[in-house]
């Protein structure tokens, strides 16, 4: 079987199998130019290779490997492969696809219609007491993207392993990892989101403490790589090498799955993970301008200026019998990411699905802010969007006098103390955050939509005084443009 009739069979199954079974396994099914891609990325080496494809759908994977093999470009004398795939729907697409690429006895492939996490799991556990069991030499991979409970039989059997993570397709990664043999090579396509944030700071570590990187693809749009089922996530095509000895990381660049713009270029490592950082963030540079940190700021945590960040403390579901559609006497302005408008707010808006008030009394006063400056930012991007990050600035003079506001849950707030701050300060704050080298900076690490306190944290700050001289530059502009605010940051930089 050739990998074009591979992929007619997966963009068949994908329009034949329902959303909610997609859903359900967390798995779809890999496009061929990025299982050719991804193959692509091994190294030519020769001997025995024991490949392992776990969650292989139909063999997409496996057949781009064996391509490549088939081809001479990698001469194997001799591949065991095993192919693991829960859904037996898929079992016999899978069975077809491998031995099409039988040829005497070089290839061994062996269809295993099992839970990989579980399976693997035990077999980690079972080697405890017998090694005996060899180690694989390669593994590709297009895990299951899931969230896993903390009391879920996943998260119990991977614990058993000394894996612990939030995420199915992390602990595929992981339990491929241990399974490998010294020097094996590991090549995944996997959601960007592990490189930041606290709750896979376990699994980078488990990484990086086991493996080198060695290479890392970034797809520039979000919903390319899987644009057949409509999926909305920025992915990363990542080569890991067992028990390698770090060096270099080559970072790739495209735009989607057809790979014509492909762009790529060496980074040092302590660019990639920087040195001294106990989260051990992972950042993925995209050019020669987003190397390293910038001097200028790099002294500057947001809390060693002594500025807050914190999440909008109002949730609307829990607090619904007290929002109003319209402010009226006794409540106060409420403000949700509908509400920026440019670099500011835009308050109250008529005929807006969100509620644009919050009633003032015992069971809210302690979900409020004085009015005052703040500068906030939106938690979420939407779609494909070109920035990241939004920031704006609340001018309290916009709240006909109101002594309170609520910040709704979807955004993120700068304060002292939750209290407002300067207006220079939060109008240098905006400017800043809407600069085009902060966004950079920020992409480098974040793989979310989602923008979190913690990320916020992360990022270096010009000092008080320089955020001051942005805001007070900002005010004497009647209008900025991206430009502008790209210019006033820039001449911060040293």
């Amino acid at each position: 079987m050739s990998i074009s009739k591979v992929e007619k069979t997966r963009l068949l199954l994908s329009k034949r199998t329902a959303a909610q079974k997609k859903a359900a396994l967390g798995q779809f099914l890999t496009p061929s130019p990025t299982a050719a891609f991804m193959a692509g990325l091994f190294p030519r080496q020769e001997g025995h290779c024991r490949l392992l494809d776990a969650g292989a759908g139909i063999g997409s994977l496996s057949a781009a490997f064996l391509e490549r093999w088939r081809s001479g470009e990698l001469a194997f004398s001799r591949i065991d492969l095993d192919a693991f795939e829960i859904d037996d729907a898929l079992i016999p697409h899978l069975e077809e696809t491998l031995s099409a690429f039988r040829r005497g006895g070089a290839l061994r492939p062996n269809v295993v219609n099992q839970d990989f996490v579980l399976a693997a799991s035990r077999r980690l556990a079972d080697a405890l007491f017998d090694g005996t069991k060899p180690r694989y030499t390669h593994a590709i991979l297009n895990p299951p993207y899931k969230k896993i409970g903390s009391t879920s039989q996943y998260r119990i059997a991977l614990r058993s392993a000394g894996i612990e993570t939030v995420n199915l397709y992390a602990g595929f990664v992981a339990l491929a990892v241990a399974l490998m043999a010294p020097g094996g090579q590991i090549v995944a396509i996997i959601p960007r989101s592990f490189c930041n944030g606290p709750y896979y700071r376990p699994f980078r570590e488990f990484l990086l403490d086991r493996t080198a990187i060695r290479h890392i693809h970034l797809f520039n749009a979000r919903n390319k790589a899987f644009k057949d089922d409509d999926v909305l996530q920025e992915n990363i095509i990542i080569r890991l090498e067992r028990s390698g000895c770090q060096g270099p990381v080559s970072i790739s660049t495209s735009t989607d799955d057809s790979f014509s713009d492909l762009e790529q270029r060496n980074h040092d490592f302590d660019e990639i993970v920087f040195d001294g950082d106990l989260d051990r963030y992972i950042h993925v540079p995209t050019s020669a301008r987003q190397s390293g940190r910038s001097a200028s700021f790099a002294c500057n945590a947001i809390s060693r200026l002594g500025i807050s960040v914190s999440t909008g403390p109002v949730v609307d579901f829990r607090l619904r019998e007290h929002l109003c559609e319209m402010p009226e006497t006794g409540t106060v302005p409420l403000l949700y990411p509908c509400h920026f408008s440019g670099y500011g707010i835009s308050w109250p808006l008529s005929g807006n699905k969100k509620p644009n008030a919050i009633r003032r009394n015992a069971d809210t006063e302690k979900w409020l802010y004085p009015n005052g400056y703040y500068c906030v930012v939106r938690r979420f991007s939407s779609k494909e969007e070109k920035r990241r990050l939004v920031a704006a600035v609340v001018d309290p003079d916009d709240f006909n006098g109101a002594s309170m506001v609520g910040f709704e849950n979807h955004l993120n707030v700068f304060h002292f103390n939750r209290s407002g701050l300067p207006e220079p300060i939060a109008r240098g704050l905006s400017v800043f955050l809407n600069s085009t080298m902060v966004d950079d900076a920020f992409r480098q690490f974040s793989g979310h939509t989602q923008v979190n306190v913690s990320d916020l944290k992360r990022l270096d700050y010009p000092s008080l005084s320089e955020l001051e001289r942005l805001g007070k530059k900002s005010l004497r502009s009647k209008s900025l443009t991206q430009a502008d605010i790209d210019e006033m940051v820039r001449s911060l930089v040293v």
